[in-house]
């Protein structure tokens, strides 16, 4: 009964965050700026939206086979599509039970592949390692390509709602660091259980130094997010109000954006709110929450979509194998 009802906290908590933080924003806004982030998201021009889908499906691609390197260092040989199929019913499974798609993409290369499933867990959390190495320097590249910006922003007070997000946004980023640091120095249990799940993760990295094709998978690693930063790129050509954005703020929109994922279920809530924030920074948070909409809806689609064809490939490919 107790790891049921831990299991549905863990959906519900992050979509309550997220159907909280649209009612937020929904509040917040004026009507006519409502209006303005409805016309933002109906207006676009869909076919920069189905270019970045498209941008998507190679870094998945990509992410697929990067995946089958640490896998042979094990002394295994997966196949290409096995290995893009689980990837992608794990996207999908992740829009619904944060986390859970590596579990059950794991499981599911187990089962197929017949592969140890604990082994599997091992290179997913490499993966993830590596992953959050790229995210945590783009972090500290956005704050600093921002900082003058984001002060001088804060120091005008224009905009209270847009002010309170960009505080907030800062506020999370320092309480992550100093998280940190109690963890690693707290002798609390639950703070020991973490340093645990921490140490777990730099056992899985390890593997990534002694595999014979780590370069290659240094260069699926930034392929990887070349592609993710492309197919956010790409969209700001689809409404003309975005055009005065420089590179640098589209790059802390996509690094917002990125986080935001990991706050609630795919980001729902959270993703177009984090946009807007950072495109209030050049008077455009309205419009920037539907853009934010409008990119968030495209991309999920794609997950659900391929999540769901590939449920349903997966098995007729292995019957046919």
């Amino acid at each position: 009964m107790k790891k049921v009802s831990i299991a549905l906290l863990k959906i519900f908590i992050p979509l309550g965050l997220g159907v909280f933080l649209i009612w937020l924003a929904y509040h917040q806004l004026k009507p006519e700026e409502i209006e303005r982030a409805k016309n933002a998201m109906f207006e676009m021009n869909k076919f920069y939206l189905f270019l970045s889908i498209f941008f998507g499906i190679i870094s998945h691609a990509s992410r697929a086979w990067r995946w089958k390197y640490p896998i042979e260092a094990l002394g295994y040989s997966p196949k290409f599509w096995n290995s893009f199929f689980t990837v992608m019913i794990g996207y999908f499974s992740n829009l619904g039970i944060p986390r859970s798609g590596e579990v059950l993409r794991c499981g599911l290369m187990a089962k197929y592949e017949n592969m140890p499933f604990n082994k599997l867990v091992g290179t997913v959390i490499a993966e993830r390692v590596t992953d959050f190495i790229i995210l945590f320097i783009s972090i500290f590249i956005a704050l600093f390509l921002q900082a003058g910006i984001i002060l001088d922003f804060l120091a005008k007070g224009e905009d209270k709602f847009s002010s309170s997000k960009i505080l907030l946004l800062l506020i999370v980023v320092v309480g992550f660091i100093v998280g940190l640091i109690i963890i690693k120095k707290s002798n609390h249990l639950v703070a020991q259980k973490i340093r645990v799940f921490l140490s777990g993760i730099l056992e899985g990295i390890k593997i990534l130094f002694t595999m014979k094709k780590k370069w290659l998978y240094l260069g699926h690693t930034l392929f990887i997010w070349m592609m993710y930063f492309a197919m956010f790129r790409i969209t700001f050509y689809a409404l003309p109000e975005l055009n005065a954005v420089p590179l640098s703020g589209i790059f802390t929109a996509f690094v917002v954006g990125g986080l935001s994922i990991t706050v609630t279920n795919g980001g729902i809530g959270a993703y177009p709110l984090g946009i807007s924030a950072v495109l209030a920074l050049y008077g455009l948070a309205d419009v920037g929450y539907g853009f934010g909409w409008a990119v968030w809806l495209a991309q999920s689609t794609m997950l659900i979509s391929v999540g769901l064809i590939s449920f349903i490939l997966i098995t007729r490919y292995n019957l046919k194998k």
